[in-house]
């Protein structure tokens, strides 16, 4: 078999450009850089260093177009415009032009967070990632949006390997079949040998619908990191070993901690979008994350001599659209792919007087919007409630109105799932003791204990807490309609429904009673309240008060040489 015949072979089996697509501990597959490294191997002289550059998105949340982005500086929000798939590709194209060592994978959430992935289940997609030319997938969180099986298909469709190291298959009744996933990958590249492993937060079927990833085990990474830590160095002779994971930022602090992540030399990970700038150096590992929505690009370089990493330089590169010139194959792409759906998606449904953003960890005029339309809908119910994520990039650009649009895509941008409102009544007691558990997934002191999201969002209710206080005693105060709670006394609430959880719990409280789904949808009031109410003036009402935090705080990382900015 020819050089040019072996490499169509390799490449009709799964292995792009320079990976390895590892289905068991051993592969007997060479890649097409071995190859070329072979055919070529009088003309590299490994005893010169090389650079590798390895780039990292994550949590684009199919966010394909320039946006409002946020940053934290001097004290105060700063608004300009990132991010969009096509200046993102300019931007990839011009590095990988700088060094030819240069791969770009992605950590995770491609396919969920707009109208035209939740229109298309993410099929539009698949397209528009393999045009960007990755070479390593790792599915996050939200991969499962639309089920277990249209997640492996759209991961499937994508040329690049695919690696996650702790999801199974569910044979039933809890027992683990296989890795749904190839566990490693290894690149042979400029005379290093550097081996991936792949986690992703097994914390999914607690933090969203259980309907999601039915059909999925998820394991914690200690369970098996030191054995393939192991199989990379021992059996495969990696000098150099990257996690890529989808765990959250004080997940991925606490496991760079952990002995069993002795070996791992860097975590590229994602899922809470923050934005390390500089490598926060842990016990065994250094951990960075690289913000969220396609506004940037995580840049890591590693210097290569005689097979060996012998030295690391990270940074956090801003994808500054208006000085970029859009690459005009994707450019056409998206415009394609978006077409069908595009003037519903631009159709501006009402305005807001003030900037909408979500980053802060305990109030956001994105929530308190949602939280007012809502209390509109329902004047009735005594407390509502809204989880607290970080969806969707901030909208604070006016039109001609003199007032910032907010249009159907918008909707789907900050609620991506339109669920069913639904009501129930709980004891006073009961609050109060979800309200401790709520602030103990964000706040824990044990990082391993915290989840990704931030303070739930509330409206008739008011709370005053400690957020670094003692586990179940961080509320201080909590009043109903301005009446302080009585323990015994059953209060109405509303959420959304969230497909597969137990009929007595809503908003992940246990054993409410009465429960009733209503003919609302977080989509369809939305859309009522702002047609009936625009334009509107979201200005949070410190419903819940950190008594020791600022109000502005925008990140639940603590302890460590980090700040959101």
């Amino acid at each position: 078999m020819n050089n040019n015949n072996r490499r169509n072979f390799i490449k009709n089996i799964g292995a792009l450009g320079i990976s390895i697509p590892f289905v068991a501990p051993i592969s007997g597959f060479a890649t097409e850089t071995e190859l070329l490294e072979t055919e070529n191997q009088n003309k590299v002289d490994n005893n010169l260093p090389q650079t590798i550059s390895i780039l990292q998105t994550t949590d684009v949340h199919c966010q394909i177009h320039p946006h409002d982005e946020l940053f934290w500086e001097d004290n105060k929000a700063v608004f300009r415009k990132t991010g969009g798939y096509a200046y993102m590709a300019t931007m990839l194209n011009d590095l990988k032009k700088k060094n030819p060592n240069t791969y770009i994978i992605d950590t995770g959430d491609m396919f969920q967070g707009s109208e035209l992935s939740v229109k298309t289940t993410g099929e539009a997609f698949v397209p528009i990632l393999d045009a960007l030319k990755y070479d390593l997938y790792l599915p996050g969180n939200w991969e499962v949006i639309y089920g277990k099986k249209q997640m492996q298909s759209l991961l499937g469709k994508l040329n690049a390997p695919k690696i996650c190291t702790n999801m199974y298959h569910d044979l039933g009744e809890g027992k683990k079949g296989e890795l749904i996933f190839q566990p490693y990958q290894i690149w042979n590249v400029a005379g290093a040998k550097i081996g991936f492993l792949g986690y992703t937060d097994p914390l999914v079927p607690i933090r969203q619908s259980p309907v999601y990833s039915k059909g999925i085990i998820y394991t914690k990474p200690e369970e098996n990191l030191a054995h393939y830590i192991d199989v990379l160095k021992n059996q495969e002779n990696c000098s150099y070993i990257i996690m890529i994971a989808h765990l959250g930022l004080s997940q991925q602090i606490a496991l760079a901690n952990m002995p069993e992540c002795e070996g791992v030399n860097y975590i590229l990970g994602g899922d809470t979008h923050e934005r390390v700038r500089k490598p926060i150096v842990c016990k065994y590992a250094k951990v960075v994350e690289p913000g969220a929505f396609g506004s940037f690009i995580g840049k890591l370089d590693l210097t290569v001599q005689n097979g060996k990493v012998t030295a690391d330089n990270y940074e956090l590169l801003e994808v500054a659209s208006p000085k970029i010139k859009p690459d005009p194959t994707i450019q056409k792409l998206l415009n394609e792919k978006e077409l069908v759906y595009k003037e519903h998606i631009d159709t501006v449904i009402g305005h807001s007087t003030i900037p909408l953003y979500r980053y802060f960890v305990v109030e956001n005029p994105i929530d308190t919007m949602i939280l007012n339309g809502l209390k509109w809908k329902f004047p009735e119910i005594d407390i509502v409630l809204s989880n607290g994520f970080r969806f969707c990039p901030p909208r604070t650009t006016p039109d001609q109105t003199g007032n910032i649009p907010i249009t159907n895509g918008f909707i789907f941008d900050m609620l991506p799932v339109d669920s069913t409102i639904r009501t129930a009544k709980a004891s006073g007691k009961q609050i109060k003791d979800w309200l401790e558990k709520e602030l103990n997934n964000v706040f824990a002191k044990d990082a391993s204990k915290r989840f990704g999201g931030w303070v739930v969002k509330f409206k008739g209710m008011e709370i005053t807490f400690n957020a670094f206080g003692e586990t179940g005693k961080r509320v201080q105060t909590v009043t109903v309609n301005g009446a302080p709670i009585d323990d015994s006394k059953l209060y109405s609430i509303l959420a959304c429904e969230r497909e597969g959880d137990p009929v007595d719990m809503l908003c992940r409280m246990k054993g409410v009673v009465d429960p009733k789904n209503t003919t609302s949808t977080l989509h369809t009031v939305m859309i009522d309240y702002l047609k009936n109410n625009s334009p509107i003036t979201p200005t949070p009402t410190k419903s819940a008060k950190a008594l020791d935090a600022p109000d502005t705080l925008l990140t639940q990382v603590t302890g460590v040489d980090y700040v959101f900015k």
